[in-house]
């Protein structure tokens, strides 16, 4: 009689292979599971952009259908309202860029920078404030912040490479600075007309707006497709500069672009979580993933699937206790974080660049 072949069940397996198996298996169900999660919610706010067409007129209003439907199903009245969908479309796709981006950042040791340009936003928010005060113009604060964040960033990568200072100190100086232009100006503008600066420094599901929804699907977008074709690039220099520089690649311009990419996804981040909480969802999930992942590839994942937990359960929280989104995902993010190292057994784990 001819032997069956071995399958992944046989005892002549090894049960580290089926481990293994299992937990890529596992993987990329949840990093597929967001990218649908992601579409339909890029999906929503183009619809919402262009309802008044035909096509996307019968898509928008089968949308508001499910809505309701959900409403029905859970005994709730927040799906019917698309202020409520654009809100949970700019965290969803929050879940999936702060953390793709805060792997590279965590790994370079550079966490700090993610709560420096979220400052520098603040000092953005608050010249666009009193744009509004001063001229009455009426357009986008996060345009303005957008433009603050970068220029801040390109900022801090030029004083890091041009100043003989520790590492960190161009970043902590960009820090304190930006966020006392931001209070000036702010005091300032308290003078000339009432300013309510408090939904950007904690965050609020009522401050996304249509055009804020907009900015961070487009954003998302940009900053994925970004990541995507400079990866191997990122990854090389994240875990040995030295030898990217002696292999001509060129390094500065990569690390320009790692965070003009940190201050684009901070100015996106800002709606929901504030600025006092932005940095911590370029953190917290990538330290949560750290603790369980066996490589790099690995830890970017489980990163984007925790991060994703954690603006699903921060909004459950903040929506059913009346709470601020802010504080709500990044206590669930912890929560999360906490788990991850009991279930690691350890504190620290080494990640590799294998992919």
């Amino acid at each position: 009689m001819s032997e069956s072949p071995t399958t992944p069940d046989d005892p002549g397996v090894a049960p580290g292979t089926r481990d293994r198996d299992r937990r890529r298996t596992t993987e990329l169900i949840g990093v597929a599971a967001t990218g649908v999660l992601s579409a339909v919610m890029i999906g929503f706010v183009l619809l919402y952009w262009a309802q008044n067409l035909p096509v996307a007129g019968e898509l928008y209003a089968g949308f508001r259908s499910f809505g309701r439907g959900m409403d029905a199903i859970l005994g709730t009245n927040m799906f019917r309202h698309p202020f409520m969908w654009q809100s949970m479309a700019t965290g969803v796709l929050i879940g999936v860029v702060a953390p793709l981006v805060g792997t590279f950042l965590v790994h370079r040791e550079m966490a700090l920078i993610g709560e420096t340009l979220a400052h520098t936003a603040f000092a953005g928010v608050a010249v666009g404030f009193l744009l509004r005060a001063t001229t009455g113009w009426d357009g986008s604060l996060l345009l303005v912040a957008l433009v603050v964040g970068i220029l801040g960033a390109l900022g801090v990568q030029w004083l890091t490479e041009r100043t003989d200072a520790y590492g960190d100190v161009p970043i902590a100086i960009m820090l304190s600075g930006s966020f006392a232009v931001g209070t000036l100006v702010i005091s300032y503008g308290r003078g000339l007309t009432g300013i309510n600066i408090e939904g950007y420094l904690f965050g609020n599901l009522a401050v996304v707006t249509v055009e804020g929804a907009r900015l961070m699907a487009v954003l998302s977008v940009v900053v994925a497709a970004a990541v995507a074709l400079t990866y191997k690039q990122l990854l090389f220099i994240t875990f040995d500069e030295q030898a990217a520089r002696v292999a001509r690649l060129n390094v500065t311009g990569y690390n320009t672009l790692l965070v003009v990419l940190t201050a684009v996804v901070v100015v996106g981040a800002m709606q929901v979580l504030g600025v006092i909480l932005v940095a911590a969802m370029l953190v917290v999930p990538v330290a949560a993933a750290s603790q369980v992942a066996r490589s790099f590839r690995e830890t970017t994942y489980l990163a984007v699937i925790f991060g994703q937990l954690s603006v699903i359960g921060g909004f459950v929280v903040a929506v059913g206790g009346g709470l601020p989104s802010g504080g709500s995902i990044v206590v669930v993010a912890i929560a999360i974080y906490l788990v991850a190292i009991a279930a690691s057994g350890s504190s620290m784990r080494a990640v590799t660049a294998r992919g």
